[in-house]
C-alpha cells in the first residue's frame, strides 16, 4: 500500500526493473550454495520440573516448566511423546497511548528426545493467542515439528487478544508486524541451550496465512537465523489483501438488488455453482483427465472468460445464469480492484473450481465486514481511526466498509503519524521480498504453498513474487526456493482438493541432506480421514484420492494409463507453452 501518490509497490517496482536486475543476479548468485550438516539428536535425562529454577533469559518472565505425558498432544490418532513445556512471557510493559498492558506471551515446548532442530511457529489472523506449539501444517494434519522431535515455540505476538485495538499502542504494532520474532529467536535459543547443554543445529520457520506472512519476513529480515523456511498461503502484502477485500465487498454491493445486509444476494451459492461448473468444463481435462481438479491454473486463466462461458440471464435470475452486471463485478474483483485512477494496487485471482465454497463464499461476504475493516481501521491506517476508549464496542465494521474510500485506504496504509513512525506496509511485509540473497548464501531452503482457491490471499500474488525472485537470480530461485500450488484448495487448507500434505519433512531433507523435492504427494481427506473429513469434496471421489503437488512451473499431468485416483498415474511436467 501506498501514499497516495500511488508510489509502485516493492513487488512492482522488482517485476518492472528484470534488466536492471539481470546483470546483478548473475554476479550475486553463487556459483555453488554451502549445503548444510544434519542436526544431531539428543536425550533430555533432566525431569521438567527440574528445570524450572535453571531457566533464565533477559527481559524474560518463565512463569512455568511442566511434564506434558506422551498422548496429551495428538495429531489425528498419533501419539506426541513426552515433552516439557515451559509458558512465559517477554517485555511486559504498560502501552503509553492506551495504558493496557503488553507483552509477548509464549510457550516453548522441548521434547526428552530431541532431534536437534528448533521450528519457530508463526501463527495466523490477528495473532493475539497462544496457540500449541505443534508445528504442524496442512488440512487435518498428522504429523508436525512437536511430533517429529523439534523444540518448538509458539507466541501471541505481542499482544493477548485477537482483537484490532492493540494497534493504538506503536510498539504493539511493531511487534505484531516483526519485532516479536526479533526477540523471540534469541531467547528460545538460549533456553534450548540451557536445557539441552547446546544451540540447535538447524532452525527452521514455518506458518500460513499471516504466519506465511511472518516466514516471509523471517526469510529476510531473520535469515541469518534459520536454515529453512515453510511457507503456507502468504499474505505477506496483507494490509493491501485487507484493502482489496473491502473494495470487493463495495463492488459486490453494486450489483442492483443486492442487500449490504447480507452480501451473497450479489452472487448467490447456486450462481456460483453455475460458474464452477463452467470453469470446470473449460480446464478440467487440461491436464488430461477430467477429474475434477484443474491442475493446470495458468492455461485455465486463458480458456476461461466469465463473459462468454456462462450463460447471460435474459429474464430472471434462476441460478443457472449471471446477469451482466453480475458478470461485470465479478469480473471486476477477480481481475483485481483498483483505485480510482484504474491502477490495481493488490493482484488479480484465478477462476477456480472453489468460486461456490463455503470458505471462498465467508472471505468474500463476511470478512469484509467482520474481520478486514477492524484490521485495516485500527492496524493499518495511519493514524488508526478514532475509538472512544479504544474500545472495539465502539466500532461498526458495516458503516467502515460502506463509508470507506478506498483511494484514502489505500494512502492511510503507506502513512506515517506521530507516534506511528512506520507504515503498515513497513512492519507488516518482508522488506525488498524478492531480495533472499542472505538465505541462500547461508544454505538456506523456501518451500512455499498456496490454494489456487484462496479467496484472501491470492496465488497469484504469490506467483509474482516467485517470479520477481527468480528474475533477481537470474533464472534460479529454483535452487533455493520452491512454489507449489495446491489446486482447488482454498486458505491454507480445505476446497476441492488433496490438501493433507507434508511439507516439513521434505524441507529437512532438502535443507540438511540436498535432497530437492520433486514432488509432495497430498492426499484427499474423505471418509475416515483421521485429520478430520473435508465437507467439500465432490462424491464422486475416491475419500483417498492422492495427487501429487508439482514444483511451479510444473504441472501435475495424467500418464493416460494408471489409477484415476493414485498419484502415481501422474508426472509433474512444464506445460509447453510456458
Amino acid at each position: 500500500m501506498r501514499q497516495f501518490s500511488y508510489k509502485p509497490s516493492l513487488l512492482a517496482l522488482a517485476i518492472s526493473s528484470v534488466a536492471a536486475y539481470s546483470s546483478l543476479a548473475s554476479a550475486a548468485t553463487p556459483s555453488a550454495i554451502p549445503q548444510l550438516s544434519e542436526a544431531k539428536s539428543s536425550v533430555l535425562t533432566t525431569s521438567c520440573e527440574g528445570l524450572s529454577s535453571l531457566l533464565s533469559a533477559s527481559n524474560t518472565a518463565i512463569n512455568s516448566v511442566e511434564t506434558v505425558t506422551k498422548g496429551t498432544v495428538k495429531l489425528g490418532d498419533n501419539d506426541v511423546e513426552e515433552h516439557c513445556l515451559v509458558k512465559g512471557q517477554m517485555y511486559e510493559r504498560i502501552g503509553d497511548v492506551d495504558g493496557k498492558p503488553y507483552a509477548i506471551g509464549f510457550e516453548l515446548r522441548l521434547p526428552k528426545k530431541w532431534n536437534g532442530r528448533f521450528l519457530h511457529q508463526a501463527n495466523g489472523g490477528l495473532d493475539g493467542a497462544v496457540r500449541t506449539a505443534e508445528g504442524a501444517l496442512g488440512g487435518g494434519p498428522l504429523t508436525g515439528a512437536l511430533f517429529q522431535g523439534f523444540a518448538v515455540i509458539s507466541s501471541d505476538a505481542g499482544h493477548d487478544k485477537g482483537i484490532p485495538t492493540f494497534a493504538y499502542d506503536p510498539q504493539a504494532r511493531l511487534d505484531y508486524g516483526y519485532q516479536a520474532v526479533a526477540k523471540l529467536t534469541p531467547m528460545a535459543k538460549n533456553v534450548i541451550h540451557q536445557v539441552y547443554g547446546r544451540d540447535p543445529d538447524r532452525s527452521y520457520f514455518a506458518g500460513c496465512s499471516n504466519g506465511g506472512r511472518h516466514a516471509m519476513v523471517a526469510a529476510t529480515r531473520y535469515a541469518n537465523d534459520y536454515d529453512g523456511i515453510l511457507v503456507g498461503s502468504p499474505g505477506y502484502r496483507l494490509p493491501l489483501a485487507a484493502v482489496a477485500s473491502i473494495a470487493g465487498a463495495q463492488v459486490y454491493a453494486s450489483v442492483p438488488n443486492t442487500d449490504k445486509k447480507d452480501l451473497k444476494t450479489a452472487f448467490t451459492l447456486a450462481e456460483r455453482t453455475t460458474v464452477s461448473n463452467a470453469i470446470l468444463a473449460k480446464c478440467d481435462a487440461l491436464d488430461g483427465l477430467q477429474d475434477g481438479m484443474i491442475q493446470d491454473f495458468k492455461s485455465c486463466q486463458a480458456a476461461f472468460s466469465i463473459q462468454t462461458d456462462v450463460a447471460t440471464c435474459k429474464a430472471d435470475r434462476d441460478g443457472s445464469c449471471l446477469t451482466q452486471p453480475q458478470k461485470d463485478a465479478v469480473d471486476t474483483i477477480y481481475k483485481g480492484v483498483t483505485t480510482s485512477n484504474g491502477k490495481r494496487f493488490y493482484s488479480s485471482f484465478p477462476y477456480d473450481t472453489g468460486i461456490n465454497d463455503s470458505d471462498h463464499i465467508i472471505w468474500e461476504y463476511t470478512s469484509p465486514i467482520e474481520r478486514d475493516s477492524g484490521a485495516v481501521a485500527m492496524i493499518f491506517s495511519t493514524p488508526p481511526v478514532e475509538l472512544k476508549d479504544y474500545s472495539i464496542r465502539n466500532f461498526n465494521g458495516a458503516d467502515f466498509v460502506w463509508k470507506a474510500n478506498v483511494d484514502e485506504l489505500v494512502a492511510k496504509v503507506n502513512a506515517v503519524s506521530g507516534v506511528y513512525k512506520e507504515s503498515a506496509m513497513l512492519f507488516m511485509a518482508p522488506p525488498t521480498p524478492e531480495n533472499m540473497s542472505t538465505l541462500r548464501d547461508n544454505g538456506g531452503k523456501i518451500m512455499v504453498y498456496h490454494g489456487v482457491s484462496d479467496a484472501i490471499f491470492s496465488v497469484q500474488d504469490t506467483e509474482a513474487w516467485y517470479l520477481a525472485l527468480d528474475a533477481e537470480n537470474n533464472g534460479h530461485a529454483g535452487d533455493f526456493t520452491q512454489f507449489y500450488p495446491v489446486p482447488g484448495m482454498g486458505h491454507c487448507r480445505g476446497g476441492k482438493a488433496t490438501d493433507q500434505f507434508d511439507m516439513l519433512t521434505p524441507l529437512v531433507a532438502w535443507v540438511e541432506k540436498g535432497q530437492k523435492p520433486k514432488q509432495v504427494i497430498a492426499t484427499a481427506r474423505g471418509e475416515g480421514n483421521l485429520g478430520g473429513v473435508n465437507e467439500e469434496l465432490p462424491s464422486s471421489w475416491s475419500a483417498t484420492r492422492t495427487r501429487p503437488l508439482c514444483p511451479y512451473p510444473s504441472v501435475a499431468t495424467y500418464d493416460g494409463k494408471g489409477d484415476e485416483e493414485s498419484a502415481k498415474s501422474f508426472v509433474c511436467d512444464v506445460p509447453k507453452d510456458m
